[in-house]
């Protein structure tokens, strides 16, 4: 097993890795806290003014001139693409794909060590192809898979999973978010998870739990007016903070909502 440990150098974090190992040293930049935010994974598109970080797909390229993340679904499988990965789907005990009903998204089978890396072999691709078109962070969705996959995932797995993740975007020079999942936080440096992306901390009154562990380096998403009050009257001089629609869509879409405190 490769050991590494962190320095922080002007607002970068330093990966120290032993010499002799296959993996390299690389810096990486953190999100600048308390940026203006604006999360666009639903579709790019010109970032409000002000904005200087975004999140966007990983099918999209990023936002010229400012510190973009680079969204991958690192546990689920996207609605449709079931035959892409064939016995890599989580399945129960009658055969039936476990599905993320919210979503429609059939969950992915980490609960092998060779089934993590054969996913993680297809998830990194993705996370060089972000490297590649000039993103400096990823994050990987549905950490907690395994909240939904009938007892059949545990967190052991997600975190094994996780740090396969960690290990491939540090070494391509990217930062990695820890999507939601506050119950794992308190592992953040053991996962080698570098900064967080809650989604309605506000409305679930969690916040707390992610600035415990990652600090100032929390950027929240809420749907709700509600979530938006409560985390700008705890958070606002803190974090990065923006009410979004629950399809993060785009602004020419009737649906659209962008606000922040």
């Amino acid at each position: 097993m490769i050991r590494a440990y962190a320095l922080t150098v002007l607002g970068a974090v330093l990966l120290v890795i032993p010499s002799g190992t296959a993996a390299c040293a690389a810096a990486v930049t953190l999100p600048p806290a308390h940026a203006p935010f604006d999360y666009q994974i639903g579709g790019g598109y010109p970032p409000p003014d002000g904005v200087t970080v975004v999140s966007r797909d990983h099918d999209d390229d990023p936002a010229p001139g400012l510190y973009n993340i680079c969204y991958v679904n690192g546990f689920q499988a996207q609605p449709g693409t079931e035959d892409e990965w064939g016995d890599l789907l989580l399945r129960d005990g009658g055969g039936n794909i476990v599905y993320d009903e919210d979503w429609d998204e059939a969950l992915l089978d980490i609960r092998t060590a060779t089934t993590r890396e054969r996913i993680a072999d297809r998830v990194n691709a993705w996370v060089d192809e972000c490297a590649d078109k000039g993103f400096q962070a990823i994050e990987p969705d549905n950490y907690d898979s395994y909240t939904r996959s009938q007892d059949l995932l545990t967190d052991d797995h997600a975190q094994a999973h996780i740090r396969l993740l960690s290990a491939h975007a540090h070494q391509v020079g990217l930062a990695i978010g820890q999507k939601n999942t506050v119950e794992l936080a308190e592992n953040r440096v053991a996962n080698g998870l570098d900064f967080a992306v809650a989604e309605e901390c506000g409305y679930e009154e969690e916040c707390e739990g992610y600035v415990d562990a990652f600090g100032a380096n929390v950027i929240v998403i809420e749907y709700t007016e509600q979530g938006l009050s409560t985390a700008c009257a705890g958070w606002r001089d803190q974090l990065s903070i923006v009410l979004r629609d629950v399809e993060v869509s785009t602004p020419d879409s009737e649906g659209y909502v962008y606000r922040t405190c």
